[in-house]
């Protein structure tokens, strides 16, 4: 059974909603939250757009866990350290890696469908892992069955409504606590305070924020900054994952080649033909994703081209077709038939490793605000996500920040009045293109040192009647302009993170940075 959409009253005679708990956003680690939180109390669950969109639904490599007979716990825990580049949590990690294991077989006995090879579930590697440890669903459907599967076990749950439609634009405070949201319904573009004892931030990434991305539209980095401006710690911002292989064809959207390609064995290849990646790495095409994505702009600079090309068309017949549907087709839609043709791919942005500030349990820096999935940092991920972690973070700290929730007191009948806004006087054409050229796969210090100036050069202005752009242009901003900051002060190149000024990693920098709404005023970050 799917959950069908609630409508909230909305008019000027009732301007406030109660519920017990507030789930921003219906991806893998709202939806868990809400799960875990239905026994607790009323649960409402907001989604920006329809249910079904979220980065989660675009999620194509898989799922990790170490469950496959020559795999163990310590070895997806030693890869993902790795491949953090020493910012780490190794509390957060050895939490993520411990619980994977049940929580893949709870979602196995919801009714997730994982591709299996007979009865046995069927293990793949992706760039970066020591073993076979990726499950997928449909080949390259992963994010999308576990989210069915989460949808309908948490629509079976009485306690659990849902509303889509209906964009988060700020929370609502109380003595420093966290009391609820503002919502803007997309319908009737009315404003509404809702009141909760907890709210949990799930609203994705923030991909959106570039002009090259592989995210859905809804990726604005909304979370991050309403937290940021609610005076929530911002943690580790500056680390953006960009995916070496997006599709790149005029008028197309950057639709994600998997990194499974490339597992597959699919190779990278210049103009000239020539395969390039053995020049940079000596994993070739299965290297860091980083490392990948910095060796194609290199490769596109020095040759001037427009893209470089990845290449399966030496692979069986029929192997890409069934292997991969979704990507096949989707390449087939747009004119490149991976079976016969090479297909134009460049980095595109894919996933931030940094985001609000959290604990083991979700719990941010500001009493009864708790965050998961992408728009949290747990520290899990360090400064370079591995391959197919994402997913695994959603279910597995979704699923204790709602046990952590759950646990909340009671909140004391409080009116709350949302506060006016002020709107960046920028195009969101103009914010991506600043974002992209300083902000990208290469930074240096004056690019983004003018990237951040030229943001918080722009003036704000009232709206009268502001809708979802408008305050989704304003939390892009405000992204932008954390990234900026915090890539400026961090004096070296780590992870996802990459100084053309600094190109080596430094001592002084294994370091989280946080950044505050107090600190920002003056462009501090700190680093801890």
């Amino acid at each position: 059974m799917e959950p069908l959409a609630i409508t909230l009253c909305i008019d000027a005679s009732k301007p406030h909603v109660q519920t017990d708990f507030i789930v921003v956003g219906a991806g893998v680690a709202g939806l868990r939250a809400a799960i875990e939180l239905a026994s607790a109390g009323r649960v409402l669950v907001i989604a920006k757009d329809s249910l079904r969109e979220s980065s989660s639904e675009y999620a194509q490599g898989g799922i990790a866990v170490a469950l496959n007979d020559d795999d163990e716990v310590e070895l997806h825990e030693q890869d993902t350290l790795v491949a953090g580049d020493g910012l780490c949590d190794a509390e957060a990690v050895r939490t993520l890696v411990e619980e994977a294991p049940a929580a893949i077989e709870q979602l196995i006995e919801w009714g997730t469908a994982f591709d299996r090879e007979g009865t046995r579930l069927l293990f793949a590697r992706e760039g970066a892992h020591s073993r076979n440890r990726i499950l997928h669903a449909h080949g390259d459907s992963t994010g999308r069955e576990i989210a069915r599967t989460l949808r309908r076990k948490a629509a079976s749950l009485e306690n659990v409504a849902f509303q889509s439609f209906s964009a988060v634009t700020d929370l609502l405070l109380h003595d420093g606590e966290v009391i609820g949201v503002v919502a803007l319904d997309s319908t009737t573009q009315s404003t509404i305070a809702i009141q909760a004892r907890a709210v949990l931030l799930a609203t994705g990434g923030l991909g959106r924020v570039f002009e090259n991305t592989t995210n859905p539209d809804v990726a604005t980095g909304d979370g991050v900054a309403c937290a940021f401006r609610a005076g929530a710690a911002v943690e580790d911002i500056e680390f953006v994952q960009f995916h070496p292989t997006a599709l790149f064809v005029p008028n197309a959207p950057r639709f994600l080649l998997s990194e499974a390609l490339r597992g597959e064995g699919a190779y990278l290849r210049n103009a000239s033909g020539e395969r390039f990646m053995e020049r940079y790495h000596p994993l070739k095409e299965l290297a860091p994703r980083d490392v990948v994505s910095r060796s194609i702009v290199l490769e596109l600079r020095a040759s001037g081209d427009a893209s470089a090309f990845l290449d399966l068309t030496h692979l069986p017949a029929g192997f890409i077709r069934k292997r991969f549907p979704r990507i096949f087709e989707t390449c087939l839609t747009y004119g490149v038939d991976l079976e016969k043709s090479l297909a134009p791919v460049r980095p595109a942005a894919h996933y931030a490793m940094g985001g609000v500030q959290t604990d083991l349990d979700g719990q941010t820096t500001l009493p009864r605000l708790f965050a998961a999935g992408e728009a949290a940092c747990t520290g899990v991920h360090g400064a370079n996500r591995l391959a197919s972690n994402s997913l695994l973070e959603g279910v597995v700290f979704g699923a204790r920040a709602g046990r952590a929730m759950a646990a909340v007191s009671a909140l004391p009948s409080i009116t709350a009045v949302p506060r006016a806004s002020l709107f960046p006087a920028i195009t969101e054409r103009d914010l991506r293109a600043i974002a992209w050229n300083s902000c990208g796969v290469l930074r240096s210090g004056p690019e983004l040192a003018a990237a951040s100036k030229r943001l918080a050069a722009r003036r704000f202005e009232p709206l009268s009647s502001p809708d979802r752009a408008a305050f989704e242009l304003r939390n892009m901003h405000q992204v932008a302009s954390l990234i900026a900051v915090a890539a400026l002060a961090r004096e070296e190149s780590r992870g996802g993170h990459y100084r053309t000024d600094f190109p080596a990693k430094s001592a002084l920098f294994e370091k989280h940075s946080r950044i505050t709404a107090r600190l920002h005023t003056d462009a501090t970050v700190v680093f801890s």
